[in-house]
């Protein structure tokens, strides 16, 4: 799904105006991306929750070369889904 395609679902449902779902949606997206470099938690109950994780540094081989590579250490988005979004990607399968 696109954020078009959410927009244009949200606008639907709601009967409002594109316009002003799709400039909602970017004012929520915006606060998640705020809040996630401040190394906050976002938790949205029934969907799942997102949080900011350290990599270690570590050394590599590059396969082409050979030559050994030191990665620093970075931080990635993780995604922890809800029990009742797990539940729902379960049912869906069987």
């Amino acid at each position: 799904m696109l954020k078009k395609d959410l927009v244009d679902k949200v606008s639907s449902e709601l009967s409002m105006q594109k316009q002003d779902v799709s400039l909602a949606v970017d004012i929520i997206l915006e606060t998640m991306v705020d809040a996630l470099v401040e190394d906050r938690h976002i938790e949205l109950r029934g969907f799942g929750s997102f949080s900011v994780r350290s990599r270690k540094p570590r050394s590599t081989k590059n396969p082409r070369t050979g030559k050994i590579m030191e990665i620093p250490e970075r931080k990635t988005l993780h995604f922890t889904m809800s029990k009742s979004l797990k539940e729902a990607l379960i049912s869906e399968t069987e």
